[in-house]
């Protein structure tokens, strides 16, 4: 798969599908694994770098055919920032490894449900991505594919601690779990605030769109687990769908409120986003995911019934800076950016591309 096709992909969690999916984008399952007696990658020479990087795409190489999907493995530091950045925004690789600083490469599975992360903050970054609450479905694909890669490489493990990481808060199982969720209903109604206070003594964190470090755009939210050490990987699960179940109750009620006791102003206030992106000549990108938070809560409320949660799951990767000068095959200034957006969210909303 070369980058050409990475570019005109479109990764598995856009298919806008999955149960509650008028709430809930993405679930995501990612696995902290560390090589035995290696350093850290921080620790390492690039020479070490270089060994595992190999070592692991030998490994991904050796899947079962079919079973597992194919692999191609990229060495991020052959790749443009563009790339690297584009990489990112389709969220299979995360800002930090997306620097491309040492020996670092991605393992991609053909439909991008599935991305391997090498030399990022531990060896290996197991990440496995659906769309809409299937956490379940996403966590069988991913301990499949580490008990695969746990044959044919010795990870770091102690008896007592579980895996081994470069940061301790990964230790134990290594299990980072997360969904990506839409709350306009609750960040409109001022209950977004207090509900997120209260998931901190639940063992859970809410983050932005990207993650650690991340600000919130779009009303879009990743809640996932804290402990990892401790607990068990049902454990963890089981406490992320419970907190993720009620979540989106409350949404839905929230939403349900807003419909029935202000329902011309939140109609007013779709369709003006709405108008706004099918007519706009230049629209920045904070505007721009505003305005698609807008036009999707109004898809998922049934006031919108011809755009369909696909196009707005494109979008919201099409629109970002790195993908859209990808795109265009060239660096763009702010202003030739907000023009190219404009032009792409009019395109995409034409109800002949839908």
């Amino acid at each position: 798969m070369g980058w050409d096709k990475i570019l005109s992909s479109r990764s598995k969690w856009m298919e806008g599908t999955g149960p509650a999916a008028d709430i809930v984008l993405t679930s995501r399952i990612r696995l902290a694994r560390n090589l035995d007696g290696r350093p850290f990658p921080h620790l390492m020479s690039p020479e070490q770098g270089t060994q595992v990087i190999s070592e692991v795409t030998e490994a991904l190489k050796r899947l079962p055919p079919g079973e597992l999907g194919t692999f191609k493995v990229y060495n991020l530091s052959e790749m443009l920032p563009l790339q690297r950045m584009a990489l990112v925004e389709k969220h299979l690789a995360s800002p930090e490894h997306a620097k491309g600083d040492g020996q670092k490469a991605l393992g991609l599975r053909e439909d991008e449900a599935v991305s391997v992360m090498i030399n990022e903050e531990d060896h290996i970054r197991l990440q496995c991505l659906y769309p809409g609450l299937q956490l379940d479905e996403t966590w069988e694909l991913a301990t499949r594919l580490d008990d695969w890669l746990e044959k044919k490489l010795t990870y770091a493990f102690d008896e007592k601690k579980g895996y081994l990481t470069a940061c301790p808060t990964n230790v134990g199982t290594g299990l980072r779990a997360s969904v990506m969720m839409h709350l306009p209903a609750l960040t409109m109604t001022d209950q977004a605030k207090r509900l997120f206070t209260a998931m901190s003594k639940l063992g859970l964190v809410v983050r932005g769109i990207y993650g650690e470090g991340t600000e919130a755009i779009g009303n879009l939210f990743q809640v996932s687990n804290q402990i990892t050490l401790g607990q068990s990987e049902g454990e963890i699960l089981n406490n992320l769908k419970s907190v993720a179940r009620q979540i989106i109750e409350q949404e839905r009620n929230a939403r349900e409120m807003l419909l029935t006791g202000t329902r011309v102003e939140l109609e007013d206030r779709v369709w003006r986003s709405y108008g706004i992106l099918a007519n706009a000549r230049r629209i920045s990108s904070e505007e721009a995911m505003r305005r698609l938070s807008d036009v999707r809560l109004g898809i998922d409320t049934g006031m919108i019934g011809d755009v369909s949660s696909r196009v707005l799951n494109e979008l919201l990767v099409l629109t970002r800076p790195g993908y859209l000068q990808l795109l265009v095959g060239r660096k763009l200034n702010s202003a030739e950016r907000d023009q190219k957006r404009a032009e792409l969210i009019r395109e995409r909303l034409k109800p002949s591309k839908r």
